[in-house]
């Protein structure tokens, strides 16, 4: 069986970078080795894997990535300290904006 993983890395700079991949280990070594030149992580390495998430289903996991890239960094620091229940209060707070 194929597993899909939803990451967070944490960048040098402290910024934060979301993606998906077949193989977890494989994919933040690419980001260290600085593999592809245009990726937002090769300015900003070393790289530290902050969050992952585990999925048997392509399509569950690229929606969960997308739907975590369109998140606040406040939701993203959330899930990375297991604050599931932090998401509905910081939803709102950003919609009274």
């Amino acid at each position: 069986m194929i597993f899909y993983y939803v990451y967070i890395l944490k960048c040098s700079d402290n910024s934060y970078y979301t993606g998906i991949t077949n193989d977890l280990c494989r994919r933040i070594e690419e980001h260290n080795n600085g593999v592809n030149p245009t990726c937002y992580t090769h300015n900003r390495r070393p790289v530290h894997l902050a969050f992952s998430s585990e999925f048997i289903d392509v399509n569950l996991a690229i929606l969960f990535e997308k739907q975590i890239k369109g998140w606040s960094r406040k939701k993203k620091e959330a899930i990375i300290n297991g604050d599931w229940n932090l998401l509905p209060e910081l939803s709102k707070n950003k919609m009274k904006k």
